[in-house]
């Protein structure tokens, strides 16, 4: 590199080039004794029933990858572990952004862990950016006496363009989960708002979290979220917040009255609590535990357990029909042409979709070619 220090202009000043700087790695790295070894699925399996989080937590990866040679790998490990799961109560929690819920979750996990005991594993859901496809799975920082609780698991887990406020592949992390010994799981939503069914659908008890000032009594109505909830919690009822937050109790409560009766013949309550100071954490689990033991009295527990796992079966259908038409080598090769004809106005959409669907279901005809 020249440098014009070195010119005639500056007599007596001379800029040395300098040495070239040698590599940050270590040449005598040995890479390979760093390499993790691939556990087999039965080993998976036996480190999850002993309750092995670090084998639990790659068991999840393994689940939630994309990567078709590892799908047949983890529904392997999913099948094994399925008769030792079911023995939990599963809690969906639920809230616009911003009411608190990461707080919050951290305040009950150490309410139960301490007056219940055994253990609990939190599924919190981050959303993923529409450009950048990221996320940024620091739910985790807000929970920081969970984080660091010998009986707690947290696992972030982005939404990957999925609906419903939870992950693909959440349904089957509880399985995992509850064959590691976790008796209580919390699956935190991206508090979309209006459109949690998939995480109704998964969980026990839905808890939804609200703030004061969000609405009158036909605002709550509106909400269609509030039709599948089992109980509402309105956050951060301290200071001089008290009164706004009972008044928001007693509109959520005159909005409840115009929903017909749920199937479960359990009224949904609406209580105050403060997720920072820690107040009225004991009522909401008093509540969670009389629902528990209500629906089970009715029948209606094993019911909703049933009907879940019947609505999973509808949706993973739905899943392998996507990814099995989207991987097939026909499709690949002819779907940038009907992209490109939509674009240039020479097909609708509709068109386009249609003829790419007949070319799947003839492929799938032809003698010789399952590709499923």
């Amino acid at each position: 590199m020249d440098h014009p220090e070195n010119s005639e202009e500056y007599a007596g000043l001379q800029v040395n080039s300098g040495v070239s700087q040698p590599s940050i790695i270590n040449p005598y790295l040995n890479r390979n004794r760093f390499r993790r070894r691939e556990l087999s699925a039965a080993e998976m399996v036996e480190g999850i029933v002993k309750g092995d989080v670090t084998i639990l937590s790659q068991a999840v990866t393994l689940v939630e990858s994309v990567n078709p040679a590892h799908q047949q790998k983890a529904q392997e490990v999913i099948n094994k572990c399925l008769p030792c799961s079911g023995n939990s109560i599963r809690v969906g929690i639920s809230g616009v952004p911003g009411a608190g819920k990461s707080t919050s979750i951290d305040e009950f996990g150490i309410h139960v862990l301490r007056e219940k005991g055994g253990r609990l594993a939190v599924l919190a859901i981050d959303p993923s950016s529409e450009r950048s496809k990221g996320s940024i799975l620091g739910d985790k920082t807000r929970m920081e006496k969970l984080s660091v609780h010998p009986d707690s698991f947290i696992r972030p887990s982005p939404t990957a363009g999925s609906l419903g406020g939870v992950a693909r592949k959440t349904r089957e992390t509880i399985i995992l989960c509850e064959a590691a010994g976790f008796d209580k799981i919390f699956v935190e939503t991206v508090g979309v708002g209006q459109s949690e069914t998939a995480c109704h659908s998964m969980v026990d008890f839905f808890l939804l979290i609200q703030l004061a000032g969000t609405g009158d009594e036909l605002q709550g109505i509106k909400r269609g979220i509030m039709e599948i909830s089992d109980g509402i919690v309105i956050n951060k009822c301290d200071g001089e917040n008290v009164d706004k937050c009972q008044m928001a109790a007693t509109n959520f409560r005159n909005a409840l009255h115009f929903f017909p009766m749920p199937e479960s013949g359990w009224l949904p309550k609406v209580l105050c609590y403060s997720g920072f100071y820690g107040i009225g954490i004991k009522e909401i689990w008093d509540m969670i535990y009389q629902y528990i033991d209500f629906v089970k009295a009715n029948g209606y527990f094993e019911y909703r357990r049933n009907e879940q796992s019947k609505y999973w079966m509808y949706e993973s259908i739905n899943e392998h029909l996507r990814l099995n038409f989207y991987n097939n080598p026909l499709i690949q090769q002819q779907l940038q042409q009907a992209e490109q004809s939509v674009l240039e106005g020479r097909q609708t959409s509709f068109i386009a979709a249609q003829g790419l669907l007949d070319e799947y279901f003839r492929s799938l005809s032809i003698p010789g070619n399952h590709n499923y």
